[in-house]
């Protein structure tokens, strides 16, 4: 075997044996006999394995410059601008894949007008460019981009549904129904205007996804109600946090729609739950303490409130942080929650924390079932408004169900005295219901705070009322512990502490 062939085995790369030969004769040219073929065989393989990623998954803004292969799925309209100095420039934007993802890329210039005549869907493009954060995502700027012939690639079907977004897809159109909404936020730009973003959970009977809404789109999440089926249209995929993101912005909108689209989450029954998984569960609520406010070690103030949710199989604590302590939800209402984290909570039970990326779905409250209105149903209950008893004050309407669960446990309340519990822990633990009297249950009380004075007697302080108490175990000044006991004439009588770790409230 000769140089170029021994060297050209040796390539770890996507390009023909003939494609190799050329670019080697054309760096011996070009470099007027500076080199010989072995020396410029070598420089090629360098050019060809510097910057080539396996896929566009792998392909990240920051990067100072990828090489790779895309099949073209979409090409845009050629556009002009003005560039700082005062000339005009001409960009085309295409939008390539693999069996990976999708990206799109922009040609510039004379690149962008000769791609308008030459450029068909479902060619194949070698690629070499600079990739960057564009305003639709990720996109690459293209130095050079010449049509492979040889180079085949298998790109997967594109789908209208939520299961096949893939990182980089821009146009997205799609129908779903909401599932969740959360309230409009507003922040300060680099240039010192103020944005405003919302987000809203989009489901359909593949799976779900967040959606996030920019400028003026973001009154949307304040317009629908959940139930709501919509279209998003010209909607663009992002990543964050390792989970996919549909974002629109000013060219998008999202509208409603009059497709049928249904979405049943896929729970998991509340004695399988596992701590530090995460989960979706789903079961009628049973008791909600009320909502508390909290500081945060960056002095903003927070806010929590913990429902206690059962289903067919058990119960479990659910912490409602921030604008999802708001949720008007209570006992009798039957509740999905996704995306909740399962922790370590009171004397070793499971908890549930619902943080900023849990949605709430509840069920229809007439008892209703199936169908494109239908919400989630809990494990092993059947609706029954007549014999639901709430427990709360106000009116929940009809729904309820709670009688379905044999232990009869539904009817009571985990309510008690309950203290500002800022770590998520349960206000009432249900594992003292049914023994001694009624007077012994309220008088069980459940207490978080700030030790002020850590000597004989310990102070603790939540901002609103001050307890003391004898304790055994030494704690320190500015520690902030639960405590649980009986509130008596002479002090705070108590039964356990439990250190909290003040890094998880926020």
């Amino acid at each position: 075997m000769g140089v170029i062939e021994d060297t050209y085995a040796d390539l770890d790369a996507d390009v023909s044996e003939e494609r190799f030969r050329e670019a080697v004769a054309s760096k011996v040219e070009g470099m007027e006999g500076l080199v010989d073929e072995e020396t410029a065989a070598m420089l090629i393989v360098h050019e060809l394995d510097e910057g080539e990623v396996e896929g566009i998954a792998d392909i990240e803004p920051g990067m100072e410059e990828v090489k790779f292969l895309g099949k073209v799925q979409r090409i845009g309209e050629v556009r002009t601008f003005e560039r700082d100095d005062g000339s005009e420039g001409t960009v085309l934007n295409v939008e390539v894949a693999d069996e990976t993802g999708v990206v799109r890329v922009a040609l510039w210039d004379e690149q962008a007008t000769g791609a308008v005549d030459e450029l068909e869907a479902g060619q194949v493009l070698r690629i070499k460019g600079r990739p960057k954060d564009g305003y639709n995502g990720l996109e690459v700027s293209v130095d050079q981009a010449e049509v492979d012939d040889d180079a085949e690639i298998n790109v997967p079907e594109e789908g209208d549904t939520i299961e096949a977004l893939a990182l980089g897809r821009s146009d997205v159109t799609i129908d779903g129904v909401v599932l969740d909404t959360d309230t409009v936020r507003t922040f300060d730009r680099d240039d010192g205007s103020e944005g405003r973003v919302a987000n809203l959970t989009l489901g359909d009977e593949t799976g779900r996804i967040r959606v996030t809404m920019w400028g003026e789109k973001a009154d949307r999440a304040t317009e629908l109600e959940a139930g709501t089926t919509v279209e998003v249209i010209d909607g663009y995929v992002r990543e964050r946090n390792g989970d996919l993101e549909l974002h629109v912005g000013s060219r998008g909108a999202i509208e409603e729609g009059n497709a049928e689209v249904e979405y049943v989450p896929e729970t998991t029954p509340i004695s399988d739950l596992e701590i530090g998984r995460t989960a979706d569960i789903a079961g009628v609520i049973r008791s909600a303490d009320p909502k508390r406010t909290f500081d945060r070690d960056d002095g903003s103030e927070g806010q929590v409130r913990n429902v206690r949710v059962q289903d067919g199989s058990g119960d479990i604590r659910v912490a409602l942080w921030s604008e999802k302590a708001d949720r008007e939800i209570g006992p009798g209402d039957e509740v999905a929650f996704t995306d909740v984290d399962i922790q370590d909570g009171w004397r070793e039970d499971l908890e549930a924390s619902a943080g900023w990326r849990s949605s709430i779905i509840p069920a229809n409250r007439d008892g209703s079932s199936g169908g494109e209105d239908a919400g989630p149903q809990s494990n092993g209950s059947e609706k029954s408004g007549a014999d639901a008893d709430t427990g709360t004050t106000g009116e929940r309407g009809s729904a309820g169900g709670l009688s379905a669960f044999a232990d009869g446990s539904a009817a009571e309340s985990d309510a008690t005295v309950t203290g500002t519990d800022v770590g998520g822990s349960e206000a009432a633990d249900g594992s003292d219901r049914g023994t001694g009297s009624d007077d012994e249950q309220r008088a069980i009380e459940e207490f978080t705070g700030t030790v002020v004075q850590a000597g004989d007697p310990v102070i603790l302080d939540d901002g609103e009322r001050t307890i003391r108490f004898e304790a055994e175990s030494a704690v320190e000044l500015g520690e902030t512990v639960t405590v649980r006991g009986h509130a008596g004439e002479e002090g705070f009588e108590l039964d356990e502490l439990v250190p909290r770790d003040r890094s998880g409230a926020a």
